[in-house]
């Protein structure tokens, strides 16, 4: 399949357009323009009001001021450097242009005296006489209509003007085709959506401040192109992931059975619903593909260990995959208890395992004698082999993409894949992220979790806290003393760490253990193991403790310097605590005076324990980027769309592309085609190539 003829002038080289010669085609790149269709969708940020006044006498300086004047005389500067005056006259008043380092020559030809011309550019008043230096608009009468009543502002970058940005703009505007409709159009009726051809013209001649806004109709128009083209790309991907054959995996339920017997609670609604879910697209003959979403401590392991049960059940095998070590030795343990009572056998595999040991392990795999698996990415090397490969699940994965889920997807077998995270991510992102797969969420805590007590005390108040922590280990408590990351430099944080260790160690005596990122991970290991076993009553950590940790007795959160942490990382701090049957306090520490965001992220944390509120907030706050690190977290760069402020539309373009797909899968309809055209206008090569194969 190749680009469409309709779309070659867009994709021509910048130097095809008005204005724009190699040079200044070479500075575009600075904003990300290559080729003239980057520059329709490049919208001005401001705009400045040019609308035409009779005289100087209407605006009160200073202001911008758009007059027709009649030139009088001109003042050249009396010594090298100084100012090049010209008179001119409005139909009220007298006043001056001022110019520096401007030729005499030019400023004759540009403002010849006795003629008139229309002026634009910023007056103010110095010394009670009003002046413009160096006006932005110099047109003759004739001219006038090139001049907007609004002017737009567009974003600039080394070596371009505005005025080559507008003319470069305009010129691959009047390129624009006009398209088939790919929108659907009773919601096109409904929002009352222009035509593209119209809504591409109209975003670059905004009549007034409201044209700038995401809501107006043209812009929302083009957020909605660009949204519904990624919602279709993802869907893409997932119908292609699900036509390629899944394995019919259907339980009989004698192995969960025996786990929910043995349980001392009963799960939750929100568990039962997910691993019916779950439980239903691994009998299915596709593949699955889902994303199990589930705040700190709602209970994501027991329905993940319910989904290896399913595969075991079904004569197969399971594979659970943390990100790092410790992660990977916690699931084992976490798991052994379920596994023992179930009658299954279930063995770790990690980096570290060598020699005699770990050949051992690979030759039960392969004979089908292991049921469940657990390790880290270690499980994807060569030699690993499994006898019957169901379900793969896949712990935390913000460092695991589209691309590696369709590599994981890619390993032969057509293994059902769930994906959990910990981290709530607000729905507008998680279509963005995730929308290529099923989504089922943990909204609610298992029985017996008490809520966790969260204050805010200033750094001053510090010998209270201490006395606080005292009392708490004198009644068999543990805790954690979170040290803030500082300057970024692993060497200071290793400071902070280790001079607060020093002050709680002459403080409490040696039931203070340290770990921090820049220990060896053998001792790093050992330091929570000493912890875990009670040997060491407060842990001293750097941000490492932040994923999984699981120490039941440990009740007390004691957070530093609080105020420069996020708000999902300090969400997901406190959730190392209040997982026992004691009390939990979280205390964040924090140095006074707040920042008017820092009072807001600390407040937001101590009013709720809901970390899907919490991520909404971050969101608003921080914007998408930032909230899951734009560099290593998949998510799509959108030119026009604004994730905070249009995540409603991400939801309509979703269900939109889904609903396309269903009637047209091969998008051949009139409607498809159209919806092809954009796909090859936006960049989405991958969802064009995904079509081809489909």
């Amino acid at each position: 399949m190749s680009r469409p003829e309709i779309l070659f002038p867009l994709f021509a080289s910048l130097e095809t357009l008005e204005g724009v010669g190699p040079k200044s085609a070479q500075a575009f790149e600075g904003l990300g323009v290559t080729r003239p269709k980057d520059l329709l969708f490049l919208l001005p940020h401001s705009g400045i009001d040019r609308v035409r006044k009779d005289s100087v006498r209407d605006v009160i300086a200073p202001a911008t001021l758009t007059v027709m004047v009649e030139v009088g005389a001109h003042f050249p500067p009396r010594r090298k450097g100084g100012p090049y005056r010209i008179m001119v006259r409005d139909v009220a008043l007298e006043w001056t242009l001022v110019f520096f380092h401007a030729r005499g020559d030019y400023l004759q030809k540009l403002l010849p005296t006795g003629q008139r011309r229309l002026i634009s550019g910023k007056i103010e008043l110095f010394d009670g006489v009003a002046q413009m230096v160096h006006p932005d608009h110099v047109l003759r009468p004739e001219e006038e209509a090139d001049l907007p009543g609004y002017e737009p502002v567009y974003p600039l970058t080394a070596g371009v003007t505005q005025k080559i940005v507008a003319k470069a703009v305009q010129s691959a505007v009047a390129r624009a085709p006009e398209m088939p409709e790919w929108i659907d159009p009773a919601l096109k009726a409904r929002e009352g959506w222009p035509d593209w051809r119209v809504a591409v013209a109209q975003v670059h001649q905004p009549i007034d401040a409201a044209g700038l806004s995401p809501t107006d109709p043209a812009r929302a128009r083009l957020a909605y192109d660009e949204l519904f083209a990624h919602q279709l790309t993802l869907s893409l991907a997932r119908s292609s992931m699900r036509k390629s054959a899944g394995i019919v995996t259907a339980g009989t339920g004698v192995l969960q059975t025996r786990v929910l017997e043995s349980l001392p609670f009963a799960p939750t609604n929100a568990q039962r619903r997910t691993m019916a879910e779950i439980a239903a697209d691994m009998a299915a003959p596709l593949r699955m593909n889902r994303l199990l979403q589930g705040d700190v401590g709602a209970g994501k392991t027991l329905v993940a260990f319910m989904a290896l049960l399913v595969a075991v059940e079904a004569g197969g095998q399971g594979v659970m995959m943390a990100p790092t070590e410790i992660l990977a030795r916690q699931h084992h343990e976490g798991l052994a208890p379920l596994a023992a009572s179930a009658g299954v056998r279930l063995a770790l595999l990690t980096g570290r395992d060598k020699g005699g040991e770990r050949a051992t392990k690979l030759a039960d795999l392969a004979a089908g004698r292991l049921d469940i698996l657990v390790g880290t990415h270690a499980v994807f090397q060569k030699d690993v082999i499994f006898h019957d490969l169901r379900l793969a699940v896949v712990d935390e994965q913000h460092r695991f993409g589209v691309a590696q889920r369709m590599e994981l997807g890619a390993k032969g077998r057509a293994v059902d894949v769930l994906v959990m995270t910990a981290t709530p991510i607000p729905r507008s992102l998680a279509l963005a992220t995730y929308g290529d797969m099923d989504v089922s969420v943990l909204d609610e805590k298992p029985a017996g979790r008490k809520p966790i007590k969260t204050a805010l005390i200033a750094a001053s108040r510090l010998d209270e806290v201490m006395a606080h922590l005292s009392r708490a280990l004198a009644e068999g408590r543990q805790a954690y003393w979170v040290c803030p990351l500082v300057e970024d430099s692993e060497v200071l944080d290793y400071a902070s760490a280790e001079a607060r260790f020093a002050s709680l160690r002459a403080a409490l005596g040696d039931v203070v253990g340290l770990v921090h990122g820049q220990m060896p991970p053998l001792e790093k290991d050992a330091a929570m193991a000493r912890f875990v076993s009670g040997e060491t009553r407060v842990l001293v950590a750097t941000t490492v403790i932040e994923v999984g940790v699981n120490v039941p007795n440990a009740s007390i959160m004691v957070i530093e310097r609080a105020e420069i942490f996020g708000l999902a990382q300090l969400h997901q701090l406190r959730g190392r605590v209040g997982r026992g049957t004691a009390q939990s306090t979280c205390l964040l520490l924090y140095q006074a005076p707040l920042s008017e965001s820092g009072e807001r992220r600390l407040k937001t944390i101590r009013d709720t324990e809901d970390g899907f509120r919490i991520a909404e907030e971050d969101l608003a706050m921080r914007g998408a980027g930032d909230l899951i690190g734009t560099a290593q977290s998949g998510l799509p760069r959108f030119r026009v769309a604004d994730l905070e402020r249009q995540a409603g539309l991400m939801a309509i373009a979703q269900s939109d592309a889904r609903a396309l797909l269903t009637i047209d899968p091969g998008l051949t309809s009139p409607r498809g085609q159209a919806a092809r055209e954009l796909l090859w206008l936006l960049d989405q090569d991958r969802a064009i190539r995904l079509i081809a194969v489909g």
